[in-house]
């Protein structure tokens, strides 16, 4: 009996090891086959390979992008904005995109201040330094967001500029270096310079837009646009070219005076703003409601047919945004649903005028005595290969595209 079951043992030993030589030559045979016919391999491989990315991808994109829309929306309770398109206001407001609201005044934020119902965080996303978008705001929205200071310190003075993470990674930047707005067109007929700002500090990474912004001073924003500005003492004037009226209580300047383009220490006392402040520029303003019942009473001042302004919640126009993102992602899915079947059945053609092209061959095996059941392992092991490589090659692109999604998502689904 025991010397029975240790034949039974040896046999079965024997017949694993007789399989795994069979399917290493199986394997070794394809292998050769498929690096003899490259440029076959090679379209199969990518075939495959594509149709088995493409949705992945689009699903790691879309993730990502509920991901990154999602979080900054249901952060921020309230947006008041003038009436138009609310996606715009919002994206605008919560990711600095390049599509801009119609602006408002400071009597917004101001407004909202005198209901005691909510604070008030005016924004002013207008203008741009080496790409990246300048945000004017105050120091609440710092705290509203959960932004430290890596290095350096916080905005102080009229000029400081306080970057993002990434924005100091990009350009090179650190506490004390210098930042020039960039110039909306090459051919400003308003006279409006770029200011030279003092990177005053480095913000904590966030992994949010705040990593690619600037952020100033809603008065630096105000002089980057001209409405404040900062020149020589006009009663001091010694060039009459320079002077166009002189009264005894005022001094009229004409154009030909030299504007400071760079806010110092020395001149900082010189730059001024003329007008109400209340009547300048904003482009949106984030309400933090104190409560719920704050927020709904807050909602409906603004409810009026004839008010120019409106209020909403980003997280509602966030959602509608991201369900219409997913109707076209089913819309793709059914399309690449189509394209695989054709792929997979263009696959099938071809292994099949392959095995006709290959009758002599498969004679030849016949002939030297191998069976049906060698001539399926060496197509099997041909597909298992082609398989095995578009899964790897599908593996490394995936990652790739998980390494940028972020800035992908940025550029597909926010700018």
């Amino acid at each position: 009996m025991f010397h029975q079951s240790e034949r039974q043992s040896k046999n079965v030993k024997s017949k694993i090891q007789n399989l795994k030589s069979k399917m290493y030559d199986s394997f070794y045979i394809a292998w050769k086959y498929i690096c003899f016919n490259k440029f076959k391999t090679t379209v199969l491989v990518a075939c495959i390979t594509l149709i088995s990315f493409l949705p992945f991808a689009l699903q790691l994109l879309l993730n990502e992008s509920q991901r990154q829309l999602m979080s900054r929306a249901v952060k921020t309770p309230l947006t008041v904005g003038n009436k138009g398109s609310a996606l715009d206001l919002v994206m605008n407001t919560l990711y600095f995109a390049d599509d801009l609201p119609e602006p408002m005044t400071m009597a917004a934020a101001d407004r909202i201040d005198d209901t005691d119902l909510a604070l008030p965080i005016p924004l002013y996303v207008r203008f741009k330094a080496r790409g990246n978008p300048i945000v004017g705001t105050t120091l609440d929205y710092f705290e509203l967001r959960g932004l430290t200071i890596a290095r350096g310190r916080q905005l102080a003075v009229l000029g400081d500029c306080v970057v993002g993470a990434r924005v100091a990674e990009n350009l090179g930047l650190n506490p004390g270096d210098s930042l020039v707005s960039s110039p909306e067109s090459l051919f400003d007929l308003a006279g409006i310079y770029p200011l030279k700002m003092t990177v005053a500090g480095i913000l904590a990474q966030s992994h949010t837009s705040d990593d690619r912004a600037v952020f100033v001073d809603l008065k630096t924003a105000w002089v980057i646009q001209g409405l404040g500005h900062g020149h020589q003492d006009v009663t001091r004037l010694q060039d009459p070219t320079l002077v166009l009226k002189r009264s005894d209580s005022n001094v009229a300047a004409t154009a030909k005076l030299y504007h400071y383009t760079e806010i110092t220490k020395k001149n900082v006392k010189s730059f001024h703003f003329h007008g109400n402040l209340a009547a300048y520029p904003i482009s949106a303003v984030i309400a933090v409601p104190h409560d719920d019942k704050s927020a709904t009473i807050l909602r409906g001042r603004y409810v009026d047919q004839e008010e120019a302004q409106q209020i909403v919640r980003p997280a509602e126009v966030i959602n509608r945004l991201l369900q219409n993102i997913f109707r076209i992602k089913n819309v793709l899915d059914a399309v690449i649903a189509l394209v695989a079947l054709a792929t997979v059945l263009a696959v099938i053609l071809v292994f099949t005028l392959s095995l006709r092209l290959r009758q002599r061959e498969i004679q030849t095996i016949f002939k030297i005595g191998c069976s049906r059941m060698t001539i399926a392992r060496l197509i099997g092991a041909e597909i298992m290969i082609i398989v095995f490589s578009s899964a790897v090659l599908c593996g490394i692109m995936m990652i790739g595209v998980r390494s940028v999604s972020d800035d992908l998502v940025r550029m597909l689904f926010i700018r």
